[in-house]
């Protein structure tokens, strides 16, 4: 299966779950909770406050290696989306990427979205945790201070 075809689904258009498609065309559903929304949208509002140039973008879709990955949330540069507009998915990562994960994500599938989306071009990957607390990566593995938003708290409050 192809990414245009599961946008393209009506069938699938108004899941109540995320759907990312795997190596091997297969869809893979993550149900999301209130609280994840509630941590997405804390997210989008840190992002929006405290960027002045780029644009924020929710379920954006990135072909990987691996097949299609979702991050929950994006920031991309203005140069970003002057090169890939609305592309869906878009063939490289934004340069920042962010995971909000749930309990049935396993520390091996968080740490291959990382990899997956630094090597298609994210300068970041940030993982929130189900308690909003946050971890930022780059190329050189774990940062304490991220590059793009200096001012991001090690923890998001619900």
């Amino acid at each position: 299966m192809q990414w245009a075809q599961i946008i393209e689904d009506p069938i699938l258009q108004n899941l109540p779950y995320k759907i990312e498609l795997n190596e091997w065309g297969n869809i893979v559903l993550s149900p999301a909770s209130n609280k994840h929304g509630l941590l997405q949208a804390e997210l989008v509002g840190f992002l929006r406050d405290n960027k002045a140039q780029g644009k924020i973008i929710t379920e954006c879709s990135v072909q990987t290696t691996k097949g299609v990955r979702v991050a929950d949330v994006a920031w991309g540069s203005a140069d970003f989306f002057m090169r890939n507009e609305l592309e869906t998915p878009y063939q490289e990562a934004p340069e920042l990427c962010i995971e909000i994960s749930s309990l049935s994500n396993s520390k091996r599938e968080l740490t291959e979205k990382i990899d997956l989306y630094l090597a298609k071009g994210a300068r970041e990957v940030w993982i929130c945790d189900d308690n909003g607390n946050l971890q930022l990566f780059t190329h050189r593995g774990q940062i304490e201070t991220s590059l793009l938003f200096p001012t991001v708290p090690t923890q998001l409050y619900c």
